[in-house]
């Protein structure tokens, strides 16, 4: 994963503002007495999300800006901000998505990943052929580009397996997924060559939860937790384009408990090595 100094000077300045503008935020907040819940209230935020823009690793929207300009009694100071996020926010959205970078500063400084996949395979195992089949496949279509600015993105935040000391990581995937030809069968084969030598790593564990199996605890969207250096473990999801970085405990704990309960449900890790070559095989 590119560190936060290693971004382009355009990324590492969106993030200098960011952060100056949760600074700004949280001032004028604690200056009229309001807790994180009580202003976030005011302005359609959970407090949850509040602390995140205040420690700038979620992108404020200008529109919230506005409303909190007048409720901090803030006299313009926000308002004078509102050009420049709108700015960063456009240049973000080439290299990243603008809800991307609170996930990925909290990536970076993982100790420990844990992933649940149910349709394809997750960002960090892909392979680059692999990658550019999912990016050009997606709906409304993303111009050549986008496709090759989330490829390059894609492929350098897999410098987290080479970091050292490194993160435990661990995978749960669906059969399914080792089944679907994402890109043709050239890709997919590619694609579980790749599986079969992180899967070889010391601190990486993949297991496949079979298709046939009876019970599941999460019928649900692909997910992962990550546990950072110096923060509690937090969760994230997306459904049809909708992102969500989820930071309340009693939330990332049930997430949590469902995938312990999967990880006792799927294949060890030496049986899923063995299925995935069977596949391998096969194709």
């Amino acid at each position: 994963m590119t560190e936060d100094n290693d971004l382009p000077m355009e990324a590492a300045e969106s993030t200098a503002l960011f952060g100056a503008v949760g600074k700004l935020l949280r001032l004028l907040r604690e200056r009229e007495g309001l807790t994180q819940k009580a202003f976030g209230e005011l302005v359609g935020y959970g407090p949850d999300a509040i602390g995140a823009m205040e420690r700038g690793v979620r992108v404020p929207r200008p529109e919230m800006l506005e409303k909190a300009d007048e409720i901090l009694g803030a006299n313009g100071m926000l308002l004078e901000m509102v050009p420049d996020v709108r700015l960063a926010i456009q240049q973000a959205q080439l290299r990243h998505p603008e809800w991307y970078r609170s996930y990925a500063a909290l990536e970076a400084e993982a100790v420990e990943l844990h992933h649940y996949s149910n349709q394809v395979v997750q960002g960090l195992l892909q392979t680059e052929d692999y990658a550019r089949a999912v990016f050009t496949q997606r709906r409304p279509l993303y111009s050549e580009e986008i496709i090759e600015k989330r490829i390059t993105d894609r492929l350098s935040r897999q410098q987290v397996f080479e970091s050292w000391p490194p993160p435990f990581v661990s995978y749960v995937l669906e059969e399914a997924i080792l089944d679907r030809p994402i890109g043709g069968r050239a890709v997919l084969a590619g694609q579980l060559r790749r599986l079969l030598s992180v899967g070889a790593m010391r601190n990486v564990e993949i297991q496949v939860m079979p298709s046939l199996v009876e019970e599941h605890p999460n019928l649900d969207s692909a997910f992962n937790l990550l546990t950072p250096r110096e923060h509690g473990q937090a969760a994230y999801t997306e459904a049809q384009g909708f992102p969500q970085l989820i930071t309340d405990r009693k939330e990332v704990r049930k997430i949590a408990d469902r995938y312990g309960i999967m990880r006792a449900l799927a294949l060890t890790p030496r049986e899923s090595r063995a299925l995935i070559e069977k596949k391998l095989e096969e194709l």
